[in-house]
């Protein structure tokens, strides 16, 4: 089958496409047969050697894949030959073919093309998983989303709009981004470039109340004003560390104001645990999918042989909402 391989780890000149073994579904799993998957972080992380697959999964890249089931495992159900699909997968997105646990799948909603369902998966179970499932974000509340324009950060917006709709939002964005992520209802919109501690803003749009959830992937560098910013019993969750992963930390205040810190990643958690997130996905928030209420926001699309513009566009941070791969037509 066709794949996007590594030769080697490093910059963009480590991806090629050439040919790959067709994987095979073990009992629990299902073959899909590969429409599109999208670009996310973690791919360019693992393409530097940085971030290996669990254990069994593919040394492939891709996160998720939107497609067709093409074989069915034995001890599967509910599922059959033909039916068109989305799911997570440890790796093998980057292919004509990639198999997943059948627990993990997902029907695309019939309103849908595969580009489009293949933006789901990774970004919004994520933003899913740790502001409501983690976070127990509620209709009401308050929440910083750091990062404005990329997957999981839109991801998360639409999401809050959708299932908590009186909910407050501020996000930092950087200047070229700010007038798309203010298109997406956000209440306030901090320009990162501009200011050492958002925290001081954030405190006056809040009365000095500060705000319950924060969804962070910057790490470090943001530690000190993130808590800075938390309400009494506020919630923040590290998704990603790329400002570093040391930072001094105030305990007393953290105390006081009985907050938690709560780190979280979504690949290497066990089998099971991600069919259960999947569920839960599925049942509350798939159906704003069907109805049209969330529309995927798509950058660009590239085709698998153009998977280093692709990365290109990651890596540059030229993208508003997701990169997709288209792989084939189905």
């Amino acid at each position: 089958m066709k794949a996007v391989l590594l030769k080697g780890f490093g910059g963009l000149e480590v991806l090629t496409v050439g040919e790959a073994e067709k994987p095979v579904p073990n009992d629990e799993q299902v073959l899909i047969k590969v429409a599109a998957t999208s670009i996310n972080r973690p791919d360019l992380v693992q393409r530097e050697g940085k971030y290996p697959p669990p254990p069994g999964d593919s040394e492939i890249l891709g996160l998720e894949v939107a497609g067709v089931i093409e074989e069915v495992g034995k001890n599967v159900t509910g599922w059959k030959k033909g039916d068109r699909v989305i799911s997570l997968v440890g790796g093998g997105g980057y292919a004509e073919y990639a198999v997943a646990y059948a627990n993990h799948l997902m029907p695309i909603p019939e309103n849908m093309t595969f580009e489009e369902a293949a933006c789901i998966c990774e970004s919004y179970i994520t933003a899913f998983l740790n502001i409501f499932m983690i976070g127990e974000f509620k209709d009401g509340q308050t929440a910083i989303l750091h990062g404005g324009g990329g997957g999981v950060n839109t991801a998360g917006i639409q999401l809050c709009k959708a299932l908590a709709p009186n909910s407050k939002l501020i996000v930092t964005a950087h200047p070229s981004k700010i007038e798309n992520v203010k298109n997406l209802g956000v209440d306030l919109v901090i320009d990162y470039t501009s200011t050492d501690d958002f925290a001081l803003i954030v405190k006056e749009f809040t009365n000095k109340k500060g705000v319950d959830l924060i969804l962070d992937h910057v790490g470090a560098k943001y530690l000190a004003p993130n808590m800075n910013s938390l309400a009494y019993k506020g919630k923040l969750i590290i998704i990603g560390v790329i400002s570093g992963i040391k930072a001094e930390l105030n305990l007393a205040l953290m105390m006081v104001k009985r907050q938690q810190i709560i780190g979280s990643v979504l690949r290497s958690r066990p089998v099971s645990e991600k069919g259960e997130i999947v569920s839960e996905f599925t049942r509350v928030a798939l159906p704003k999918f069907a109805d049209g209420t969330i529309k995927p926001l798509i950058s660009k699309v590239f085709t698998i042989d153009e998977v280093a513009d692709a990365h290109r566009m990651m890596e540059e941070d030229k993208h508003f909402g997701k990169i997709v791969l288209k792989i084939q037509d189905i």
